[in-house]
């Protein structure tokens, strides 16, 4: 799973915002993690529903720990924590900064409780107010650095909060509902599924650290590599044509697969995406909207990196490796079915205006490629506990891109690297395929 604790800020950008506006962002960023919690009642708060999965009152602490750990700590002087003993809870996995509590461990945490955890939240916002009142002295740049990073690295938990309370409702045999009136777009019918041609070249891929924006360390640095010809998908697969697959025998032909996810399924019992329930009326799902029909023109969503390459398979085609991804998407307006769209599922391409091509490079779905995580050439992760996190995690990774339906759209980017092992299923992931020229 990717967490953001590494961007990369110019200089030139970090005291080129308003003071007033630095305040804003971050309370407008606050105020809507707490909008994503405000359906919840107290007891959904503290459910783990998996080792993979965090309680959602983990999240609303950990990224409130953020702020005071890395800049109020430092850089406030009158500030004292909120509860010393929340340096242990809920760090994440900072081994540099202190011990964190165990992740699987998370959901036995019914203390503090709800009510005392948005207390901490507040309190942490009142003294970053105070903060970015003030004129921040000689480390306004190193301020403004952090606060973005946070800001940032809520956002992304907003995703994850999303992620973790579908996986908690879903467990539950009572399928309850997150929030009424997430429906599907009736009538939608997806574009045909075409392919587009890449020529063959030398191109460049990676974030370029003086264009005035933000970035994770690992999308640097920008470099050029060669990309063979190639042909891209013009929009992910559907959930139509993911049925073909699963009545084909796709779950049993064994050729299809990889020999770990061959051993996976076999373990798990998978006959189908996550969430997937086929019942007398047909394939239903559970989504953040209750049991709903599935959607049959929709990006298909849940899926395995196993899953994915094992249909490309049977299609006779293979998954995009990210630098082809990146080189069909970054001349593409970032426009697309996201977070602010409230939706919180995919939806066929035809349910909303986009314009490019190919269609729903961003939102929507996660898409897998085939390309593991690891190191750009000339790669340094940042120094200190801030840049820990993105390099050690680059094994047994693979690459997903373009963000999702529960991703902010002010998050996301043609080089963000997201990454999950190949077996994770709970994200909003699905995929496009690609083939050779």
């Amino acid at each position: 799973m990717t967490l953001p604790h590494a961007y990369i800020l110019s200089a030139e950008y970090q005291t080129s915002i308003p003071l007033e506006d630095r305040l804003i962002s971050y309370s407008q960023t606050r105020k809507a993690t707490e909008a994503i919690c405000a359906p919840l009642e107290n007891e959904d708060y503290v459910i783990q529903s998996m080792s993979d999965v965090s309680p959602p009152k983990w999240h609303l602490a950990h990224v409130t720990w953020f702020f005071e750990t890395f800049v109020l700590m430092p850089f406030l002087s009158s500030y004292r924590p909120f509860d010393p003993a929340y340096d242990h809870l809920f760090n994440s996995y900072y081994e540099t900064h202190g011990k964190p509590f165990p992740r699987p461990d998370r959901g036995l945490l019914a203390r503090p409780t709800v009510q005392e955890i948005y207390r901490y939240r507040h309190f942490v916002d009142e003294a970053m107010r105070r903060l970015l009142q003030s004129s921040m002295g000689v480390d306004q740049d190193e301020i403004q650095r952090r606060v973005t990073l946070g800001i940032n690295h809520e956002q992304q938990h907003q995703e994850l909060l999303l992620m973790d309370i579908q996986h908690i409702f879903a467990r539950n045999p009572l399928a309850p509902t997150y929030r009424s009136g997430l429906t599907a777009s009736a009538g939608a019918r997806s574009q045909p599924l075409q392919w587009h041609r890449y020529p063959e070249g030398m191109r460049t891929v990676g974030h370029k650290t003086d264009n005035f924006s933000f970035a994770l360390d690992n999308e640097s640095p920008h470099h050029q590599e060669y990309v063979a010809a190639f042909q891209l998908a013009n929009r992910p697969v559907s959930n139509r044509e993911f049925m073909t697959f699963i009545a084909d025998g796709g779950y049993l032909q064994t050729e299809l697969w990889l020999s770990d996810g061959w051993n996976l399924l076999q373990q798990e019992g998978w006959q189908a995406p996550l969430y997937w329930e086929k019942t007398d009326e047909g394939w239903h799902q559970r989504t953040l909207g209750g049991r709903q029909p599935i959607e049959p023109e929709a990006p298909v969503c849940h899926i395995s990196f196993y899953e994915a390459d094992a249909y490309a398979s049977w299609a006779g085609a293979r998954l995009p490796t990210e630098a082809e991804w990146e080189v069909a998407a970054q001349d593409l307006p970032i426009k697309g079915n996201f977070l602010e769209t409230d939706w919180l599922r995919p939806v066929p391409a035809s349910a909303r205006s986009e314009t490019g091509y190919p269609l729903q490079m961003f939102g929507d779905v996660w898409e897998w490629t085939g390309s593991a995580y690891r190191p750009y050439p000339g790669f340094k992760p940042l120094a200190g506990s801030l840049g820990e996190y993105n390099g050690k995690f680059m094994s047994g990774q693979m690459v997903l891109r373009g963000g999702c339906c529960a991703t902010p759209e002010a998050h996301i980017r043609a080089t963000y690297r997201n990454f999950f092992p190949p077996h994770a299923r709970w994200a909003f992931s699905g995929f496009r395929l690609a083939k050779e020229d």
